[in-house]
């Protein structure tokens, strides 16, 4: 892979003051508590029934599925980061983002807030590249490509498929696109000379962008890797549907599965759980389905997640054990 260089400064620009500890703590216990208070009001209207028959169904061949898929949709999401980070500047070969990603999906699987793997390979690779902020840049632009391309999925599946959101469809894209747009203008009206924290930090977020996103070998390959994503998330939710009984074709099931993992984007989760389950809940019911088979399809979905990312935990293992005695960390 070849080594761009960009102009933005090596560091994170100056932005405004980060949030205090307690107020990044307080901020943690309630996403942490809504994905609770979430699961618990599903569990007070449904009983623990759903949660615990679809998993129960779970066999040989779901496992086998979620575990090649998860293969699929790791290597994209890899080979999408290394072509930002190479944009960016800082090399990343694919090995190493392969295993970075397996690890940073096994932790979001695992810890609240879903997305502590993310932050921890971001931190990691800009240690082991020398320049802590194009790493964090470098995953914060793969993270936000990657939601981008599924949210123009999702606007085009559920606009085509029926669903029970689709008769509100052209007023939300509408309010999409006016909110893009204002984006765009708001970043041009920020002036991008002279040394204040918001000129630095727009001439930098254009500087990536250009870059790390829409540079001819790297925007396509972007967009690319994130539609197989999209593919392979979709394809693992619906295995965990008709494993968990969903026998609904596949033009009614796919809008209510696209729902549910647009849900997962919400920061008020735990290790995932919550507001997937909530909105599969809502989705499945507002179709004409039932409520338990959607909370059914989202926990037997989690589960398969967290199988295709053991993987991760293996990685995790060996750099246990190939830490010095000290335990310090290179």
């Amino acid at each position: 892979m070849s080594h761009a260089t960009v102009a933005p400064p090596a560091a994170l620009p100056a932005g405004p003051a980060a949030p205090s500890a307690p107020a990044r703590s307080l901020w943690a216990w309630v996403r942490t508590l809504g994905g609770l208070g979430v699961l618990a009001a599903l569990v007070w209207w449904l009983g623990t029934g759903p949660f615990l028959t679809g998993l129960r169904l779970i066999d040989g061949p779901a496992l086998a599925a979620a575990l090649g898929i998860g293969l699929v949709t790791t290597v994209c999401c890899a080979w999408r980061w290394a072509l930002i980070a190479d944009g960016l500047g800082v090399r990343l070969p694919m090995t190493t983002a392969v295993a970075h990603c397996y690890r940073a999906v096994f932790l979001n699987s695992t810890l609240p807030g879903g997305v502590l793997g993310d932050v921890h390979r971001a931190v990691r690779h800009g240690r082991d590249a020398g320049d802590i902020g194009r790493g964090i840049r470098a995953v914060v632009w793969e993270r936000t490509a990657g939601q981008v391309v599924q949210l123009v999925i999702a606007v085009v599946v559920l606009l085509a498929l029926p669903s029970p959101v689709r008769p509100y469809l052209p007023a939300v894209t509408a309010a999409l696109l006016v909110a893009g747009l204002g984006l765009v203008l708001l970043a041009r009206a920020v002036p991008r000379s002279g040394p204040s924290r918001w000129a630095r930090a727009v001439r930098t977020a254009v500087a990536d962008v250009r870059a790390g996103l829409l540079a001819r070998r790297t925007w396509l390959g972007v967009v690319v890797a994130s539609a197989v994503v999209v593919a392979g998330h979709l394809a693992t939710f619906v295995v965990a549907a008709r494993t968990a009984g969903a026998d609904a074709p596949l033009s009614r099931l796919v809008p209510l599965t696209l729902l549910a993992l647009l849900a997962m984007g919400l920061p008020a989760n735990v290790a995932g759980f919550g507001p997937r389950e909530g909105m599969a809940a809502w989705a499945f019911a507002a179709a004409g389905l039932t409520a338990a088979q959607g909370v059914g399809a989202a926990m037997v979905y989690g589960a398969l997640v967290l199988v295709s990312s053991l993987p991760g935990a293996a990685v995790l293992l060996l750099r246990r054990l190939r830490l010095p005695p000290s335990g310090v960390h290179r």
